[in-house]
Parts: C-alpha cells; sequence; structure tokens
C-alpha cells in the first residue's frame, strides 16, 4: 500500500465513526437508527459515497431517509469539520447498499441449482 492509499483508508475509518455520531445528534430520531455500513473516499477526498444498511425497508421509506439525508448533509459535514480539525469534508452522497440484496438473491440461485429436480436428476 502507497502511503496515499494508507491516508484515505484512514480518513474513511475516521468518517465511518464521525458520521454515525452526527446523526446521532441531530434532533430527528429516525436518523439515529440508521447503520453505516461502508464509507468510499475518491482519490482527491472530495467526495465520499455513505452505504447504509437498508433494513429491509421499502421504497418509499428508502426515498424519505435519502430526502432525510440530503437535508442533514451539511450538517454532517460541519460536524466532521469541527471534529477532525480538516480545512474541507468531502461531500458525502448516501446510498442504501444493495450488495448484501444481491449475495442473498446469488445464494437463493445457487441453493435451487444444487437441490435435485422431481425426478432424482440434477441439473
Amino acid at each position: 500500500m502507497t502511503e496515499a492509499q494508507i491516508k484515505l483508508k484512514r480518513t474513511e475509518s475516521v468518517l465511518l465513526e464521525l458520521i454515525p455520531q452526527a446523526l446521532g445528534s441531530m434532533n430527528d430520531k429516525r436518523l439515529h437508527e440508521l447503520d453505516i455500513l461502508e464509507v468510499v473516499c475518491s482519490r482527491g477526498k472530495s467526495d465520499a459515497k455513505v452505504y447504509i444498511n437498508p433494513h429491509d425497508l421499502k421504497e418509499s421509506e428508502k426515498n424519505e431517509y435519502l430526502k432525510l439525508l440530503r437535508k442533514a448533509r451539511p450538517l454532517v459535514e460541519t460536524y466532521c469539520l469541527k471534529d477532525q480539525g480538516w480545512y474541507r469534508c468531502p461531500k458525502f452522497t448516501f446510498e442504501f447498499d444493495t450488495q448484501l440484496q444481491k449475495s442473498k438473491n446469488l445464494e437463493e440461485l445457487f441453493k435451487k441449482i444444487a437441490k435435485p429436480s422431481e425426478k432424482g436428476e440434477e441439473l
């Protein structure tokens, strides 16, 4: 790993801790229950994608949470700036993580493939 990659990983790690703290300090209780799974910064640390655990939320609920997070974004960025004493903070983009659902779907497909057919033959 190069020194730049180490600094990038360190920044992502710090943000992974700070973002839930910032959301927990807000008045809206709905933001307190969100689980941040991962933060991925761009190479220049100007942008960061924040991945959230979907918790089997409906699509309408996800859209509502994303609206709340877009409104809260400047406050979260200010919190991170003040806490770390940084000159600038990455611009956050909030997304629900779909990897878990995709892996569940793949596992189900593999189970169907591995299961012998009703005639006793394998596919």
